[in-house]
């Protein structure tokens, strides 16, 4: 045990000046616990110094969960900015020409994607929307049963409207010349309305691990929603 001429008195003032920097201060606590351990013997249980140690425990753990959930929380914040700017974006173009352009280069690019493309069904010739689309690389029209087909990958499964996953061997027609680039895509079906055939609308990213089936799809969901409506007025 320390006397009062054992310990310097400077640092002992120090100490009864500020004993909180010392109760705060986790390893010089464990080293006064494991001290008085010490000086109890090896046969006396120190229950105060066994709750101490799995309250830090504890402790730690609530520390990691209480970073994990503000940096998820940053994170979504950052993807909700990231979506309403987009759309914001995506609405400024007054004619159809320009918001498939605009989607290709200025929507692309503040979704941090390498490639979008959109997928209309059709039975027939679309008129004058045919020569528009031919302009346009980023409009591809597909027979009936398409979307829905690349959306289960061809197997007997419900279709959900939102698919985030790593891409598979059936793209070529999807991605075309960037297939080699592409890792991971999102997939988004879209209803235009009674009468209307299916769309697909498809977000391709280099980053196999940016578009995953363990992501969240509500704000992808919430985009797509806003894209339909904005389509149904190119289409009507």
């Amino acid at each position: 045990m320390y006397s009062k001429s054992d310990l310097d008195i400077e640092l002992r003032n120090k100490i009864l000046a500020s004993p909180n920097a010392i109760l705060d201060d986790k390893e010089v606590m464990r080293a006064l616990v494991d001290a008085k351990e010490e000086a109890m013997g090896g046969n006396i249980v120190d229950i105060r110094g066994l709750a101490m140690e799995r309250l830090e425990q504890r402790l730690g753990r609530f520390e990691d969960t209480h970073r994990t959930v503000i940096a998820t929380a940053y994170e979504n914040l950052a993807g909700t900015n990231q979506i309403h700017r987009a759309i914001l974006r995506m609405m400024d173009p007054l004619d159809f020409t320009n918001f498939l352009s605009n989607l290709g280069e200025d929507v692309r690019e503040i979704l941090r994607v390498e490639h979008i493309a959109l997928f209309l069904e059709t039975r027939n010739d679309m008129g004058d929307f045919e020569t528009t689309f031919s302009e346009q690389n980023i409009v591809k029209l597909v027979p009936p049963g398409f979307v829905d087909t690349y959306l289960t990958l061809g197997r007997n499964t419900p279709v959900r409207d939102v698919i985030l996953r790593e891409i598979s061997n059936k793209t070529d027609r999807i991605y075309e010349s960037d297939l080699n680039n592409i890792k991971s895509e999102a997939l988004m079906r879209l209803e235009f309305g009674a009468g209307q055939l299916p769309g697909m609308l498809v977000f391709g990213a280099e980053d196999l691990h940016q578009f995953s089936p363990q992501q969240g799809t509500d704000l992808l969901a919430f985009f797509a929603g806003v894209f339909e409506r904005i389509m149904r007025r190119w289409l009507a």
